[in-house]
């Protein structure tokens, strides 16, 4: 019997792109949302099942997990890809940044450790955490959203020698991946200069890497940096 692969945050950008490719390559796929959107119609229509969750909060977490254990009896694989960006304004920061921990750290702590029993059977089993290339150098703008990134990569490290060797676990941090509709030329533009490649690759990169950690047997503890050569350039 397979056992589905559940990604958090898929139902937009690159959460919607792997969704959608999983269940091309013969996976059973359920994803988490935070609010309704016309792409769940689509996926919805083409059998993937969807979870709503607030990632927000503590009790937003553990009420997605209870939904979790009772909508699948196993997993295949959690792919941590919800995420969040605030802005560090004046006044609010600690609750952006407590906000930004509860996405992007406690969430996945809280679901790796009471889901954990859903990654059984036999086979392959994977966390896969995802992370962003802008912890490799830190970020003056935006600290705290780096901030719980590096704190993501620190947990896939310690759930991998935790949760070894019945599942691994492994992390991806991307930079530049897709532009929003609304990015001005000249961000186009100054963005695509801080790599070495120089491209908007699309999200289908993306899926390549965490299928080569998914059918990976012998790769756990290790973070991908889909960066398009920016520590070289």
């Amino acid at each position: 019997m397979s056992h589905p692969i559940l990604i958090t945050g898929g139902a937009q950008r690159v959460g919607l792109h792997c969704a959608k490719r999983l269940l091309e390559d013969g996976h059973e796929v359920i994803i988490s949302y935070r609010r309704e959107r016309e792409s769940l119609t689509e996926l919805r229509a083409l059998g993937i099942r969807t979870l709503q969750a607030d990632f927000a909060s503590t009790a937003g977490i553990m009420a997605f997990i209870d939904s979790l254990h009772r909508e699948t009896q196993g997993l295949r694989a959690i792919v941590h890809n919800a995420s969040t960006w605030l802005a560090e304004t004046r006044g609010e920061e600690a609750a952006s940044f407590q906000q930004l921990f509860s996405v992007h750290m406690l969430a996945p702590y809280l679901i790796n450790l009471h889901c954990s029993d859903l990654l059984s059977g036999t086979g392959l089993r994977d966390i896969v955490h995802i992370s962003d290339d802008v912890t490799r150098k830190g970020s003056a703008k935006h600290t705290a959203y780096c901030a719980s990134k590096a704190g993501l990569e620190s947990l896939t490290l310690s759930f991998a020698e935790r949760l070894a060797p019945r599942i691994k676990v492994n992390g991806i941090a991307p930079a530049l991946l897709m532009f929003n509709e609304h990015d001005s030329p000249a961000y186009r533009e100054q963005a695509l200069a801080k790599s070495a490649l120089g491209i908007e690759p699309g999200p289908e990169p993306f899926y390549q890497a965490l299928r080569s950690l998914l059918d990976n047997p012998y790769l756990t503890g290790t973070t991908l940096h889909l960066n398009g050569g920016r520590h070289v350039h």
